[in-house]
């Protein structure tokens, strides 16, 4: 072998590194069976996937080919015919179990499906990650008369508040009048409810009264699903803040009317108090024990005594019972405030305003235990105006002027979980979203709408039995 001399300073010559992958040769006809394989892999969990296309397509052709294109047609009309007389015989059954889940299916299909890489990429619920794209998977599509609820698997670092800020997003990209996100009880999904049609867009006339009524459960208004919305007062107090005209008085007297059975039989007492001279509750009066309005002084003594009755349940419950139960000797004490603003921060006599705070304070804090709750309207929800809002677990938004309002009445991102107050229109007096402590999302709901003469009405019916006797007014 020659031996190569190397000069000092020379370049030893180096040969290229081959980083060139070696090459398989693959025969054709195996790259034809490995197509026709996955395909056929494809084809059959598409199958199986909407097989109630699949099975009744199989099952025509096979009628078909068997016995003939009459039989065929035959079998289609008996099918048709059969599912007329179910709807006309049974509607209810046949909507829930025939109509709606084939709408269901055929819209995850044609609307949601073909679309839903795209919407979650520019809604931004989607993501990449070396390379690789990840989209939420759409699991499940409920449809009913009103819109569609799409129950979706998050990606991994997904909350449904995230859902919740995309909600609106998502209903304009699929064509929908609105959206709303919420959790389930499994953590790693959520339910997004895509709206077609306003269930709440006719006004909701005045609900039936119960002999006794369910402090669990008083019934208002109804809910986005049209079922009757309960709210308990059991335990609670309730806040509603509305702008002017956005259907506070709808709230308060549906509760009243709710009421109205165990104010008649002795088992509520309602006090009222209404700032604004009595307009708005004077029509109520035969319903109340206590009726205060105009003078700021007369309404802190009224207040006042109503401290002194807590306190004093308070010291006869206290070893007994943690919760109040009402009776004819011992009832529930209910304080509606039409206009909460004028008595905290629209006075100018600084010692009778304190003195109205401080009794609402005690109030709010202490009087849920022992059956005195507070239910407050206002219009301004700054916090000046209403500094205890913390102390209410159950806040009714209607109609608000700003976006920034909601969150100040609901809490903390109530807005981005689908609290539209500051969208509801001028024309839908009575709309409103219901947050409750310790639930996440709000409902939307409508209050039923009682007119004066419903109103006079219900004073003459449930007037108190001892009215003529302790009923006290206030000027």
């Amino acid at each position: 072998m020659p031996l190569i001399n190397v000069i000092p300073g020379d370049k030893i010559p180096m040969a290229p590194m081959n980083v060139r992958l070696p090459a398989w040769r693959v025969p054709g006809w195996l790259l034809v069976l490995w197509w026709l394989a996955r395909g056929l892999f494809r084809a059959s969990v598409l199958a199986v996937r909407y097989w109630w296309l699949t099975a009744p397509a199989a099952l025509a052709l096979w009628v078909r080919a068997e016995f003939g294109g009459l039989v065929l047609a035959g079998v289609a009309l008996a099918v048709a015919a059969s599912c007329v007389g179910w709807w006309r015989l049974h509607p209810v059954s046949w909507l829930r179990f025939g109509w709606y889940p084939l709408v269901s299916r055929i819209r995850a299909l044609v609307v949601y499906r073909r679309r839903w890489a795209a919407v979650m990429a520019t809604c931004g619920l989607a993501t990449a990650f070396a390379g690789d794209r990840y989209v939420p998977h759409l699991l499940k599509v409920r449809s009913d008369r009103f819109g569609d609820e799409l129950t979706v698997r998050l990606l991994p670092g997904q909350i449904p508040d995230d859902w919740g800020q995309a909600a609106e997003r998502l209903a304009y990209a699929f064509r929908r009048r609105s959206g709303q996100a919420r959790s389930t009880d499994r953590p790693d999904r959520v339910v997004v409810r895509l709206v077609r049609r306003d269930p709440l867009a006719a006004v909701v006339a005045p609900l039936p009264v119960a002999d006794v009524p369910d402090l669990g459960g008083l019934v208002l208004g109804v809910d986005e699903d049209g079922q009757p919305y309960r709210l308990r007062l059991a335990g609670s107090h309730v806040l509603i803040a509305g702008a002017t005209g956005s259907g506070k008085g709808s709230v308060l007297w549906s509760l009243l009317r709710s009421l109205a059975g165990g104010i008649r039989s002795g088992l509520v007492e309602v006090w009222a108090f209404d700032p604004k001279g009595g307009m708005e509750l004077a029509a109520g009066v035969p319903l109340f024990t206590r009726f205060a309005y105009d003078d700021p002084d007369s309404m802190a003594g009224v207040l006042e005594e109503a401290v002194k009755r807590m306190r004093l349940r308070a010291g006869r419950l206290r070893g007994v019972t943690r919760q109040h139960v009402p009776t004819p000797e011992d009832p529930l004490l209910v304080l509606v405030v039409d206009e909460l603003a004028a008595l905290t921060a629209y006075i100018t006599d600084r010692k009778v305003r304190d003195r109205i705070k401080e009794s609402l304070g005690l109030l709010l804090s202490q009087g849920r235990a022992v059956g005195v709750h507070v239910v407050a309207a206002l219009q301004d929800p700054r916090k000046d105006v209403l500094p205890f809002r913390d102390l209410f677990p159950t806040r009714i938004g209607l109609r608000l002027t700003e976006p920034e309002q909601v969150d100040m009445v609901l809490g903390d991102a109530a807005r981005d979980r689908g609290a539209l107050c500051d969208r509801i229109p001028e024309s839908s007096p009575g709309v409103g979203f219901v947050v409750l402590d310790g639930v996440r999302e709000p409902v939307r709901v409508r209050f039923a709408y009682l007119t004066d003469d419903d109103i006079r009405q219900l004073g003459r019916d449930y007037r108190r039995l001892c009215d003529d006797t302790d009923q006290e007014v206030t000027p």
